[in-house]
């Protein structure tokens, strides 16, 4: 397997690798640690995780990143030409050019997991920008011909039977790719620890922090709840907007007289501990970049789920109609802060009763990829 993070975490990668390493196959992440920060060999779950260091580099759509990405791919290369495996799993597009070079060179066969629409995230910050919209076509275009040489493509969203919204199974399948469907889902919590409060409640963002607008429109929902109702805010995680996130946070929490909780990155151990005096999640993109309305699933919606938390998501979206559909909290309109303080609201002191359908998925995946094998 091959993803461009440091993989610390990563759930859909760490659970596609120990659902496949369960299955008896022997799995090698080679994941590219850019902070340096994790240590480079590392065993978990009968896999293995390689992380290269060879600089640092930042996340973004940035040419230092670009660059970082491209000694990554050279030194994978080379790695896995010395020592061929039978089957080269791509995590995103971004790792595509490495899976096609050594598929055609050693004729290991190729996966490509698609968790997301890679080119959307060179609108981030600016999608209305034509510079930036140039970039994403031409990104788009590059993945879906690399796409083609796969010889299995997953995908992690796809419109539900009687569904109104297309996943991006819906989205491959317009530009001639088949593909599965894996939804990033973890298996349910049945012995959930949860922390007993006298009073008071907890609203919860617990992944990667990459957009600074989610948060602004949370704290303008807060503002909107009487004083002596408004939440405690808890915030974990690291991304390119971490530190703009952290300040705006310590900032509006003084003035709404609001307890945070601020915490960097963490591993998939640590979500219990995390999740035990969360009772809402809050699971909220910006639309306008393209992933969100095309068919993208938070995971942290189905990992609140698997604890019994509720989370409050976009609406007139894929998210929004499966977080119905499934009772797993309730959709909000995008940029409505009276809408989404509703929501938040309307959530408290309640759980949800999630379906165990991660199983079933994963259970299809194995079969796709011994199918290849």
């Amino acid at each position: 397997m091959v993803v461009t993070n440091a993989c610390s975490p990563d759930p859909r990668v760490l659970r596609s690798a120990k659902v496949l390493s369960s299955a008896g196959h022997d799995v090698t992440i080679h994941a590219f640690d850019r902070n340096q920060a994790s240590q480079m060999s590392e065993s978990r779950d009968g896999f293995r995780i390689m992380r290269y260091h060879i600089g640092t580099f930042s996340y973004g759509a940035k040419w230092s990143t670009l660059k970082g990405k491209r000694a990554f791919n050279k030194t994978v290369i080379s790695t896995l030409l010395a020592n061929p495996p039978h089957c080269v799993y791509c995590h995103d597009a971004d790792t595509l050019a490495i899976g096609v070079k050594v598929a055609n060179k050693t004729g290991a066969r190729l996966v490509y997991d698609m968790h997301d629409l890679h080119h959307t995230w060179a609108l981030m910050g600016r999608p209305r920008s034509l510079l930036r919209r140039a970039v994403a076509r031409t990104m788009e275009r590059t993945a879906l011909n690399r796409a083609k040489r796969a010889d299995l493509v997953v995908t992690s969203s796809g419109k539900r039977v009687n569904g109104i919204h297309s996943g991006f199974k819906e989205y491959l399948g317009s530009n001639g790719i088949p593909s599965i469907v894996v939804e990033n889902r973890p298996y349910v919590q049945r012995d959930v620890q949860k922390t007993v409060k006298n009073k008071g409640w907890t609203v919860a963002y617990l992944g990667r922090v990459r957009e600074l607008t989610s948060f602004e429109w949370l704290i303008k929902a807060i503002e909107h709840i009487p004083a002596n109702q408004r939440p405690d805010l808890k915030v974990a995680g690291d991304g390119v907007a971490a530190e703009a996130v952290h300040q705006l946070l310590l900032r509006e929490a003084s003035r709404l007289g609001i307890h945070l909780q601020l915490s960097a990155a963490f591993e998939a151990h640590d979500l219990p501990e995390l999740m035990a005096d969360v009772d809402v999640m809050y699971a909220m993109y910006e639309p306008q970049r393209g992933n969100i309305m095309q068919g993208a699933l938070p995971v942290k919606m189905f990992d609140a789920a698997s604890f019994g938390v509720p989370t409050v998501v976009n609406s007139d979206c894929l998210m929004g109609e499966i977080c119905l559909e499934e009772a797993l909290g309730v959709p909000a309109p995008w940029g409505d802060p009276e809408a989404i303080s509703a929501a938040l609201l309307s959530l408290r002191g309640t759980n949800v009763e999630p379906t165990d359908r991660g199983f079933e998925q994963q259970t299809a995946l194995i079969a796709a990829v011994e199918s290849l094998l």
